[in-house]
């Protein structure tokens, strides 16, 4: 399987260094994600949220790792459904971009309601928990960041630019308020980053589950490999980055929350971060952090967009899914029938999602579904990033420890968090989790049984990729005038 079809693609060389690592950030969301799981992840382990995030990030950091390791290899708009299912097999890779675009669908409700919830609630709070004009308000704002994907890479990042810019400048604030916040609930305590507060493995599972989640969206740097300069090399550093800013938002969040509300304060369904910022600058915080959370909502909403119109692409494209999913737009070069189907789906789910319950409700159980399905991609990712490198994994200490151990590490913490949470997790949760996941069975036997060549793939082998891209690389340093004639090796 050839990482490029023929014919128009995407744009090539429309993002930047800088630019990939503001849309990893802007994927992770971090006000969005303090706001829509900080209750959850209290509600789950108390004063051990720090802690939960701290014990997911050191595995995440090998999913990190092994998402650079595979993009460098194998540039490809569908990331993990490309790797994963030419290292492991062609069914679970089919299922790791069907798990991200499930994921990412259910996003469109999870994160949309909060958007106009939070809308609603600066120009009348009474407004917020109407459920219905919540769902209109934030049905707008997607269609917003619908039409600003179509408009291309370019338009993307500049919109995120701005947009993330604002959030992370408003959150930057409120850690220097904390700071010099005077009358503490309670004092830090170092057992916060301990296990001491976990009830039992189980527990644990929850936890990570939720922190997972939190940091999901760093991954659309792969997604975007195609469109970003020198995107072997550029997309694992944005997201290693993008990884380590969100960490530190994040920590840094989650013990304020520790430090300033009592006990009992963050109640299921209430927003801590609004909370905490009532309590920091009474009047004016609270307000401040809606607005971060809102442009956050919104930033992650377009990130999000990307992620599954780029992988609905690529299967598209791999004849995996209807072809007409791989057209891209003449002027914009982007995906415009994945797109507009995309579009048109999450308008659906929108209606539908109004007559369920409240928005945090919905959130909730949505938040808990979609850290199932991260999980699973994740985990499948790590070990397909091992399996990929193992001719060289032996090379050196430096290389065995980043290449093997710490993605092996983040693969199996994955996986163990996805197994062992179907047991925590309420009815609801599991079934739009797994129920999702299983719903891709049909359409990958329905193209399998049509022959799509991606179901015959051309095996990933770094060792092989890499001794194809050293010659290219030393006639580039090469400027002596017969070095451009010389024979080049490929394996794309």
């Amino acid at each position: 399987m050839s990482g490029r079809a023929s014919g128009r693609g995407l744009r090539p060389n429309a993002l930047g260094p800088l630019d990939t690592v503001v849309m990893a950030v802007a994927g992770s969301a971090p006000a969005y994600s303090l706001s829509a799981t900080a209750a959850v992840l209290v509600g789950a382990v108390g004063l051990a949220a720090p802690a939960a995030l701290l014990y997911c990030a050191i595995p995440m950091l090998g999913i990190v790792l092994a998402y650079g390791r595979l993009g460098r290899i194998d540039v490809n708009a569908g990331a993990a459904y490309s790797w994963v299912g030419r290292t492991l097999h062609p069914s679970l890779g089919f299922l790791s971009g069907w798990a991200l675009v499930v994921a990412a669908t259910l996003f469109m409700v999870a994160g949309s309601l909060p958007a106009g919830q939070l809308t609603l609630s600066l120009i009348d709070p009474a407004l917020a928990s109407h459920t219905g004009l919540a769902g209109l308000v934030g049905a707008g704002w997607f269609l917003v960041m619908l039409l600003v994907v179509l408009g291309g890479a370019r338009l993307t990042a500049r919109a995120q630019l701005l947009l993330t810019g604002v959030e992370l400048t408003i959150l930057l604030l409120f850690i220097i308020g904390v700071v010099l916040h005077r009358g503490a609930a309670a004092a830090f305590d170092w057992s916060w980053l301990g296990f001491s507060h976990f009830d039992g493995v189980s527990g644990f599972a929850s936890g990570a589950l939720v922190a997972a989640f939190c940091f999901w969206g760093w991954d659309v740097t792969g997604n975007l490999s195609e469109e970003t300069r020198d995107g072997r090399r550029t997309a694992g550093f944005g997201a290693l980055a993008g990884l380590a800013v969100v960490f530190l938002v994040f920590e840094a969040f989650t013990i304020a929350v520790n430090i300033v509300l009592a006990a009992g304060t963050v109640t299921p369904g209430a927003d801590a971060l609004v909370l905490l910022g009532e309590a920091v600058w009474p009047g004016i915080g609270g307000k401040l952090l809606v607005v971060a959370v809102m442009l956050s909502t919104v930033a992650t909403l377009e990130t999000t967009l990307i992620q599954v119109t780029r992988s609905l692409f690529a299967m598209g494209r791999d004849r995996t899914m209807p072809a007409a999913l791989g057209a891209v737009h003449r002027r914009w070069n982007t995906p415009w029938v994945a797109i507009t189907v995309v579009g048109a789906v999450a308008l659906v789910l929108f209606a539908a999602a109004t007559t369920l319950g409240s928005v945090a409700d919905i959130v909730a159980e949505a938040v808990r579904a979609m850290g199932l399905l991260v999980a699973f991609y994740y985990g499948l990712a790590g070990v397909a990033a091992v399996v990929a490198y193992r001719r060289t994994l032996l090379t050196s200490v430096r290389e065995l420890l980043l290449g093997g151990v710490w993605p092996l590490l983040g693969a199996v913490f994955m996986l163990w968090v996805f197994f062992e949470s179907l047991s925590a997790l309420g009815t609801a949760s599991v079934a739009i989790g797994l129920g999702g996941l299983a719903a891709g069975l049909v359409p990958m036997a329905w193209y399998w049984r049509r022959g799509s060549s991606y179901y015959r793939p051309a095996r990933l082998d770094a060792a092989r990729a890499l001794a194809a891209e050293s010659p290219y690389q030393a006639v580039r340093r090469d400027r002596r005038p017969d070095a451009a004639h010389e024979a080049l090796a490929t394996d794309y």
